[in-house]
């Protein structure tokens, strides 16, 4: 039995201290025994263990070692923040370093979302946005129109209305979540979808779903519709072309705020800072930003808001948004994310990830030839590569909570960490991955995946 989704090789790299950390994703029957590997240090976009051993880092951490491991530059400003001031209070106080990286930040942002609020991260973040939004309406005199609508398969966060907005199966297990203010709809996966339809046919039924929602609720009831542009911990699911605007513009209709969480997508995973417009020719009313934001060097997140919403709030009697974080504008977050920026622009990672981006997609796509594999789908450099049992029926692949973590063992063995889910292994290098990284990193995913076959095959699981 496979005891986790970050299961550790074989090499006996793994800590065997007693750990009393309780994990994310942690199976608590296996506490204690539930081992992980355990990293010494890294550099570019290598991991190494505490033997030494050198890894490709699959996932580029969480989606979010944007610009690498070991960045001088980053590490430098975060030191000089730190012994220059270390705190302010964002309730009470100001700072020119996170006012002067708004300012850098929203020249990027599509349209008139030009208002910036900070958070800690991207859980903080969204909740942050969906509070907005509710506190928008009450301000308004709106005082009914609450409701959220998600999708399946779609990942917003781990706190409790962002993980309300969440719509993986798995998450949900002996959870409880505001399923009166948020409703889900079918994921937008055209790899499920039926066979005889075309793409352009899928997504007119996702578009019509959404409004029959809508219709069904109440557009007076529905205060935002909140999507990823791609469902990136979904299994990294591209909705098929056109269902973004498409969306926006039902949106649009009824007068449901549009919310896109680019928090995997933004800062340079699709080749832009913010992929909304650029990429997916969409300008929402807020964008959700975290992990990039700082390479993940720091925790930090932001809200970016139309300021025609905020306009809507001008000359409200006594009106305070007292929604707030202690680490809102963090001065070594905004250090951090001033750094990073800085390295992304001075290095053209944007044009480098645009140019690198095609070739990482084709080696994966070559992966298709293999027995297990259904399904290799991705777009700038985040990729997943789903296993099943039929290509035909196109069933996930039986032992789905263990085929990806057994592909993950034999791939950190052989030089790389992939992030497991379930039956499909997902990547996201950092953005300055070069050709020959590339080529290593799918030649042993390949290698990984032949060898999970052969388990499975010996052990009678699968023919």
């Amino acid at each position: 039995m496979v005891k986790s989704q970050t299961t550790s090789s074989n090499r006996n790299l793994t800590n065997k201290l007693d750990d009393r950390i309780l994990y994310p994703g942690e199976y608590l029957q296996y506490r204690g025994e539930d081992n992980r590997t355990f990293i010494d240090k890294s550099e570019g976009v290598y991991l190494y263990d505490k033997t030494g051993h050198k890894m490709i880092d699959g996932p580029g951490g969480m989606w979010n070692v944007n610009v690498g491991h070991g960045v001088k530059e980053i590490a430098d400003a975060i030191h000089e923040q730190i012994r220059k001031m270390p705190y302010a209070s964002p309730f009470s106080e100001s700072t020119e370093i996170a006012t002067t990286y708004a300012s850098r930040l929203v020249k990027y942002a599509p349209g008139d979302l030009k208002r910036v609020f900070f958070t800690s991260g991207g859980s903080p973040a969204v909740d942050s946005a969906l509070r907005f939004v509710m506190f928008y309406n009450n301000v308004r005199g709106l005082k009914e129109k609450k409701l959220i609508i998600s999708r399946h398969d779609a990942y917003h966060g781990s706190t409790y209305l962002s993980a309300s907005c969440s719509g993986k199966e798995r998450d949900k297990n002996n959870f409880d979540f505001a399923d009166d203010i948020v409703h889900h709809l079918s994921s937008p996966n055209p790899f499920r979808k039926d066979k005889n339809l075309s793409d352009e046919e899928f997504c007119d039924i996702k578009v019509k779903e959404l409004e029959d929602k809508i219709l069904e609720l109440g557009s007076d009831k529905v205060a935002a519709f909140i999507a990823e542009p791609i469902l990136a911990s979904g299994g990294v699911i591209i909705p098929p072309k056109g269902y973004h605007k498409k969306t926006l513009e039902i949106c649009r209709k009824h007068n449901i705020l549009y919310i896109s969480d680019e928090i995997v997508t933004g800062f340079g995973r699709l080749g832009h800072i913010m992929s909304s417009e650029e990429h997916f020719d969409v300008t929402p009313d807020i964008i959700l930003l975290a992990k990039g934001i700082t390479s993940g060097y720091v925790p930090c997140g932001a809200v970016v808001i139309s300021e025609a919403l905020m306009a809507d709030l001008d000359n409200k009697e006594k009106v305070i948004f007292s929604n707030g974080f202690t680490d809102s504008g963090h001065p070594v977050a905004m250090a951090a994310a001033h750094a990073t920026l800085d390295f992304m622009e001075n290095n053209n990672l944007l044009d480098h990830v645009k140019k690198v981006a095609p070739y990482f997609q084709s080696k994966l796509s070559e992966l298709i030839d293999l027995p297990i594999v259904g399904d290799v789908r991705g777009a700038g450099l985040m990729a997943a590569v789903e296993c099943v049992i039929d290509k035909e029926k196109r069933d996930p692949l039986n032992l789905q909570y263990e085929i990806a973590s057994r592909i993950n063992t034999h791939c950190q063995n052989l030089g790389l960490i992939v992030r497991p889910l379930f039956n499909t292994c997902v990547m996201s290098p950092s953005l300055i991955i070069k050709e020959d990284e590339i080529d290593e990193l799918v030649r042993i995913l390949r290698e990984g995946i032949i060898l999970a076959t052969e388990d499975i095959k010996k052990e009678g699981l699968w023919s």
